[in-house]
């Protein structure tokens, strides 16, 4: 499994440290559900094969806990974001996006539309 992380060009540092990169449809699919916790430093990075509304669209069926979901262009830029909670059937982006980090609450005060996300792959855990 292929881990990344996570910075914004418009902040100082790091945003997640441990980032799960999932680029395959069961992965993606899969996101967080029935997992019991997201660590402060945890993230998925749900990775698409083309900017869409209806395919960056997430659903938090069987994920037990709110996160922040974070919509980004194919250059990385943030496009929308929104606080998910448990069990909303569906969340769809405001504008086209590709990818979608999913994490803690807290990134939802750390980026802004607008700001571009980098990745950098780092060693598993």
């Amino acid at each position: 499994m292929k881990w990344v992380e996570a910075r914004s060009d418009s902040s100082r540092g790091r945003l997640l440290g441990h980032v799960r990169y999932c680029d395959s449809f069961f992965r993606r699919l899969r996101g967080l559900m029935l997992r019991r916790r997201l660590g402060d430093d945890e993230g998925v990075l749900l990775v698409g094969r083309r900017e869409s509304r209806w395919d960056a669209a997430i659903h938090m069926l069987f994920v037990l806990f709110p996160i922040a979901t974070i919509w980004l262009d194919a250059e990385g830029y943030v496009v929308d974001s929104q606080l998910a909670r448990p069990f909303r059937p569906l969340y769809v982006p405001r504008a086209p996006a590709q990818d979608v980090l999913e994490g803690p609450p807290r990134l939802l005060g750390q980026v802004c539309v607008g700001d571009r996300l980098r990745f950098t792959e780092v060693e598993s855990a």
